[in-house]
């Protein structure tokens, strides 16, 4: 099995508690201010943070670097609150957007993780 396949597929292994963490947080934060984007923004920002640290440690194994961290996180944050502003301006159901912003940020993640941000 190449390297390429074996660090996608643990970079999807963690997505799934990474998803899980972001959709959680989405929805409390959905139930109390109805603002799509914002919940988004908010949910994301807090499982990025541990697919970072996961990544870094389990699937990649380098050390840590703020740096790079901060420009992971700003670079998918675009996308994510990108993606909940077009729901909330179209009315997307919120359930659809989450599948959407998970779909994206895995391939759009998993390749700027490989090229730039776990190098």
């Amino acid at each position: 099995m190449s390297l390429n396949l074996i660090h996608f597929l643990k970079y999807s292994f963690i997505g799934i508690f990474n998803t899980a963490i972001h959709w959680g947080c989405f929805f409390c934060f959905f139930y109390f201010t109805g603002n799509q984007s914002t919940s988004n923004l908010i949910a994301f920002l807090v499982a990025v943070t541990f697919s970072y640290f996961a990544n870094a440690k389990l699937n990649f194994k380098v050390e840590l670097n703020i740096f790079r961290y901060l420009i992971f996180i700003c670079f998918l944050a675009l996308i994510s609150f990108l993606i909940g502003l077009g729901s909330d301006h179209f009315s997307i159901n919120p359930f659809l957007m989450l599948i959407s912003f998970s779909l994206i940020s895995l391939i759009f993640g998993f390749l700027f993780s490989k090229w730039y941000v776990f190098k």
